[in-house]
């Protein structure tokens, strides 16, 4: 680890809860209050863009400007991304790297009253991991399957095919290509979505019919979680090492694929229905709604995880122009993927001779359906397919481990006399791993994929991201005050940012996230999977428990911290507000020498007896 960072004062008293008499404590007791850092600023950097480039910035971005109005979509982008993402981005990662803690005893420092914030994150963050996951099981599945000399979706013939629709789907689809016309046969199915549905998932007919256990998923779902297990297992010191390949290489992949990509004929359509600008669009609210939910989504913003991540930062580490660098790189990533993707299903529907509706998709419809069907119209396809798959797996991988790094930091950091003593911090990720997997088996059973849905749709909706978003930003804008963090930003990074970051604490982005939650409250519509199948009444009822399950958290926190404070109201008011010493002595300035070290050591001990005798006087 690097230097040593000593820890802001809180009521008089270190960081990190030692009265500053304990100076000559334990080794023992020095074991568990000992909190790493990384090793230097690349790996945290690797690591934030491992966590917020994943694999919506693939299959969610660019399908979002096709369906919104191609470069029109861009206007709404750029207004979310400046009002709501940049500005919670950077109060998330200043926050961790301040308070020098993970996502729930960050807020509980700032503010107790607003402790449940950190509460709602770390629950969306434990659904997160529970499926999120269960995407590399699949690509990890079709990964395997592309070892071969001809792709296993490519044709029929399979177990998996129907009698029905076998070569007979070829012959007609090559037909209809050279004829041109729309004449379609409505019994003939894609060999790739047979593969998917009847060979990957043999997905049953609803929720209401689970299935058995498919063991081929099973097993690469174990293999997921063996990997992401041993990415974080040390903590910064493992995954300061991993992210510089698992953040580096899909970057590497993506530019394969977008050379590849746009050297294909009917590239050049595809292309331009991806940004073609249609500016009658800009007049529907679900443009801007999708614009502002695919900022939360795409920055991981309201997780945690920027929490933990900048809280293994040094103090003085530059968080400002780290988050506007990160942010850029995020959304340029998006950006470049569209080309890659709509290249090739521009190649695709020129192949096939239809529009390119047709064959636009989007999430694992696109990297498990449309992606893998152009790839078969290639030369060397199989060596495609493994390069898109490997770049799905580790796009996933690093949001996966990261994302389970932040949570083992959340409770490590509630619990440090517990978990930070030998290896019990690495048998809490270990426990934490097996209890996610074995969680995560409901979806690698045959109706695994409508619970699949639930999770993705209701536990980690754009729905719970702005409620919590709305509520950090009130916390640090009015109630702990964005004056007050402004000035703990400077201490840390010697000058100020852009008033305008401000501004959108106090009124832009709460303001914006409230009127995105109404409208997503008021055109609610009930999750159909395909389009087609509706859940029954207790499968809604399931999905809306999961979203509730993080909501809650915060008035339930405020309620709780309330209660168990003694005092009249007013004395409460006081103690949940804010920790008012929290800045009495400024972490740039260290002592260097014993007498300054004495120095501070009388002022701690004098601003300790002046709160005490406060708390003492209110009670």
């Amino acid at each position: 680890m690097t230097a040593e960072k000593s820890g802001p004062v809180i009521n008089g008293k270190p960081e990190d809860g030692r009265d500053p008499e304990g100076s000559s404590s334990s080794l023992d007791n020095a074991e568990y209050n000992e909190r790493g850092q990384w090793n230097n600023k690349i790996e945290f950097f690797l690591s934030v863009a491992g966590e917020i480039i994943g694999l919506g910035n693939v299959w969610r971005f660019p399908y979002l400007c096709y369906k919104n109005g191609g470069g029109a979509f861009f206007v709404p982008y750029v207004i979310f991304f400046v009002c709501c993402g940049i500005p919670v981005f950077f109060l998330e990662t200043a926050l961790g790297q301040f308070t020098s803690e993970g996502g729930i005893t960050c807020w509980r420092k700032v503010c107790p009253l607003f402790e449940g914030i950190g509460y709602a994150t770390q629950v969306i963050e434990a659904h997160l991991n529970v499926y999120y996951v269960v995407i590399l099981a699949w690509a990890i599945f079709y990964l395997f399957n592309c070892f071969t000399t001809e792709l296993p979706w490519a044709g029929c013939g399979h177990y998996w095919n129907t009698g029905r629709r076998g070569e007979q789907w070829i012959r007609e689809e090559v037909l209809l290509a050279k004829n041109g016309t729309n004449i379609t046969n409505p019994n003939a199915t894609s060999p790739v979505i047979e593969f998917w549905e009847r060979r990957v998932l043999k997905i049953s007919d609803g929720i209401e019919h689970m299935g058995g256990m498919r063991w081929e998923l099973a097993m690469c779902l174990a293999l997921a979680w063996f990997i992401c297990y041993f990415c974080i297992w040390k903590g910064p010191k493992s995954t300061g090492k991993v992210v510089y390949v698992t953040a580096t290489f899909p970057y590497v992949m993506l530019l394969v694929l977008l050379i590849r990509g746009v050297t294909l004929p009917g590239a050049y359509e595809g292309i331009k229905f991806y940004l073609y600008p249609d500016i009658s669009r800009l007049s529907d609210p679900q443009v801007w709604v999708d614009a502002g939910t695919q900022i939360f989504f795409s920055y991981a913003i309201c997780l945690g995880c920027l929490t933990a991540l900048g809280s293994y930062n040094s103090y003085n580490n530059n968080c400002y122009r780290d988050c506007i660098m990160l942010c850029c790189l995020n959304s340029g990533t998006s950006f470049v993927a569209g080309f890659a993707i709509f290249s090739v299903l521009g190649f695709m529907a020129y192949e096939q001779n239809v529009p390119i509706e047709a064959v636009a998709e989007s999430g694992p419809g696109l990297a498990f359906i449309a992606y893998p069907k152009a790839v078969t119209m290639m030369p060397l396809s199989p060596l495609w397919a493994c390069l898109f798959f490997m770049m799905l797996i580790f796009l996933g991988l690093d949001s996966q481990f990261v994302c389970v790094e932040s949570l083992v930091t959340a409770v490590v950091d509630m619990y440090p006399e517990t978990f930070r003593r030998g290896y019990r911090r690495e048998l809490l990720i270990l426990g934490m791993s097996i209890v996610s997997f074995f969680i995560g088996l409901i979806m690698c059973t045959e109706g695994g994929m409508y619970v699949f849905q639930l999770f993705d749709s209701y536990a980690a909706s754009g729905m719970c991201l702005l409620f919590v978003a709305i509520f950090e930003s009130i916390c640090i804008g009015w109630v702990y005050g964005s004056d007050r963090f402004y000035l703990n930003i400077e201490d840390m990074i010697g000058y100020k940012p852009v008033f305008f970051i401000k501004w959108c604490w106090m009124i832009l982005t709460p303001g914006i996230c409230a009127a995105i939650f109404l409208f997503f409250l008021i055109k609610y519509k009930p999750l159909k999977y395909n389009n087609v199948y509706t859940y029954p009444d207790w499968g809604y009822g399931i999905g809306w428990f999961m979203a509730m399950s993080s909501m809650v958290c915060i008035p339930l926190g405020m309620i709780w911290m309330i209660w168990k404070t003694p005092g009249t109201f007013s004395e409460v008011k006081i103690h949940t507000r804010t920790n008012f010493t929290y800045s009495l002595v400024s972490k740039s300035s260290q002592p260097t020498s014993q007498c300054d070290q004495m120095l501070e050591f009388i002022l701690l001990r004098i601003s300790f007896t002046v709160v005490k005798a406060m708390e003492a006087e209110h009670y």
